[in-house]
């Protein structure tokens, strides 16, 4: 299959566009200013698919950062609807990672341990969480999980990025369930959901930009396109 092309001279620009964007949005949570939150974060994951995309990405991996671009967008608003919605495309963003994770073989033991800790902390939450979120949380929580777990078919960056993204969202969890936080609890929020979302994509693409003339994405579009 012929690899998809790219657009090898803006990688390393966008690049880093995207870490100059993310560090002002991190800064900006560490100062409390939220002008500088509600201008940057729609930018970052919108930043991220032009990066990928320059480096002949999979479309898979596109359409799941598009869906993450799409959740954080909606979770910016503080109401249950918006939230719903922001959290259906996060869900259909980690199926798309699943499907590109493809079917290669993962070590049972690290699914044993993602799945005790999804019962455990399910179990320790779900008296605090509001009602009317405790079975769609559930859901999507299992959802997380198995592609935090299945991250591992893409090596170790893509491994550490499916644990940080489940790491984000359990902040973001126990926020909702009114366990005591963290100082600066959001920066630490975005700081490692920013950095799962880098990668996860690193770890689609094959290795860092330095590579990015031969399309290191394309031996995942063998498994499934869309």
């Amino acid at each position: 299959m012929t690899p998809r092309a790219g657009a090898p001279r803006l990688v390393r620009p966008l690049l880093v566009t995207f870490l100059a964007v993310a560090a002002v949005h991190l800064t900006g949570l560490l100062a409390g200013v939220h002008a500088v939150h509600v201008a940057t974060k729609p930018l970052l994951m919108l930043l991220l698919v032009a990066y990928a995309a320059a480096r002949g990405g999979p479309r898979l991996l596109l359409a799941a950062l598009l869906c993450g671009w799409a959740g954080d967008v909606l979770l910016m608003p503080d109401a249950e609807p918006a939230f719903l919605a922001g959290m259906g495309f996060f869900a259909a963003g980690h199926v798309c990672y699943l499907l590109l994770f493809g079917r290669a073989a993962v070590r049972p033991v690290s699914g044993l341990v993602y799945a005790a800790v999804l019962v455990t902390f399910v179990v320790l939450l779900w008296p605090g969480l509001p009602e009317g979120l405790r079975i769609p949380l559930t859901g999507y929580s299992v959802l997380l999980t198995a592609m935090a777990w299945r991250a591992g078919t893409l090596g170790r960056h893509a491994a550490l990025g499916g644990a940080l993204f489940l790491l984000s969202d359990a902040l973001i969890a126990t926020g909702m369930a009114d366990w005591p936080q963290l100082p600066a609890h959001n920066f630490w929020i975005m700081l490692t959901y920013i950095a799962a979302q880098y990668l996860l994509t690193r770890g689609a693409l094959g290795g860092p930009a330095a590579s990015a003339g031969a399309a290191p994405g394309a031996h995942r579009e063998r498994r499934i396109r869309i």
